[in-house]
């Protein structure tokens, strides 16, 4: 009866977004990564979809922050906080009897031995049995059903919201792999920055979010598209509605994406011939949010030369290889001991 009660959870402990995988149930948490605190008396006013209701519209005494930055935690008490929110979710919806579950937390591939304690401190903090971590592009490439544990090469590019990771696997472990910080969150920014540039129209980051989800490419579209928003005109300081077109989006976004696709050329560089010749025959598979722009995959294809593939459920894959990856624990404690050892 005790093992029947014990949960087995895998939690991708994204920058923008929360997923929580449970063993037997798929993806039973699905909430963004905000905390709502009351500053006056320091204490957690919401968590996830209503604490994000909140940015910008918060009165003084109460701040909607993001404790995860850049894929890494920025507020250790208040990611704790958040992930003990979010297992107390995924406890509700599975049994009477709520254990300590073991718990698998996806980090990225750049991250430091100090960092990867920080997750696992914050995730027993949070009521975990035991915390176990492993590289994002890693789950991601088991999440998209890729074969990792045979000995031929899989190439996944994981674009999340703090962080891109790119990595090619093979025989169960990352060859070589590049983590940049730039993904979702700098899109975001950079649309912000473009049109108080160009309009001096100031607008806020759920704005921004929006226009890259809905008109957002990585490329100029041959049909132009239009979103009519509203901001803070900075010269008046009065509201202001303005109507921006899908190219002027692009335009925005074309450093980010450049710095996304140089990623992917410098660990192309970096790869083996024999498992570039399987990468050239299975192609590259893009994971996370940032897999969703319109139009990356053909301007990955057409700067690689390699065929380029949306996994399945994109937002989905990393939680779900977390998820997956505690079927294989003993395996990946021997890998993730072996690392953090290298990074030593």
């Amino acid at each position: 009866m005790f093992g029947s009660f014990t949960k087995y959870l895998g939690i991708d402990l994204g920058t923008a977004n929360t997923l929580v995988y449970a063993k037997g149930k798929g993806i039973i948490v699905r909430e963004p990564s905000v905390v709502a605190i009351r500053t006056d008396t320091n204490t957690i006013e919401a968590v996830g979809e209503s604490a994000k209701k909140m940015i910008g519209r918060t009165p003084g005494n109460i701040r909607a922050i993001r404790p995860m930055k850049d894929g890494v935690i920025a507020d250790f008490d208040t990611t704790a906080t958040m992930i003990k929110y979010f297992i107390r979710q995924a406890q509700k919806q599975r049994s009477m009897f709520p254990q300590h579950p073991y718990v698998m937390v996806c980090v990225p591939s750049g991250i430091t031995a100090v960092e990867q304690r920080a997750v696992e401190d914050a995730t027993k903090q949070a009521g975990a049995r035991e915390a176990y971590t492993i590289e994002e592009p890693f789950a991601a490439a088991i999440g998209a059903d890729l074969p990792v544990w045979e000995p031929t090469g899989s190439m996944v590019v994981d674009i999340g919201g703090g962080t891109t990771e790119v990595a090619v696997i093979s025989l169960g472990g990352i060859v070589t792999s590049r983590s940049v910080r730039v993904a979702g969150d700098e899109m975001d920014e950079a649309i912000i920055q473009y049109i108080k540039r160009q309009y001096n129209l100031m607008i806020g980051e759920r704005t921004s979010e929006q226009l890259k989800m809905d008109i957002g490419s990585a490329t100029p579209f041959e049909k132009v598209e239009t979103l009519e928003i509203r901001g803070r005109d900075l010269v008046s300081g009065l509201p202001k509605t303005l109507t921006i077109t899908s190219d002027e989006i692009a335009e925005a976004l074309s450093d980010t994406v450049t710095a996304i696709v140089e990623a992917v050329k410098v660990t192309l560089e970096k790869c083996p011939p024999e498992l570039a010749a399987d990468i050239m025959d299975r192609g590259i598979v893009l994971t996370g949010g940032g897999a969703l722009l319109r139009n990356l995959d053909k301007l990955l294809a057409g700067e690689t030369g390699m065929p380029v593939i949306v996994a399945e459920n994109p937002l989905d894959c990393v939680a779900i290889g977390t998820g997956r990856a505690l079927e294989n624990i003993d395996m990946l404690k021997a890998r993730s001991s072996s690392a953090v050892r290298s990074k030593r």
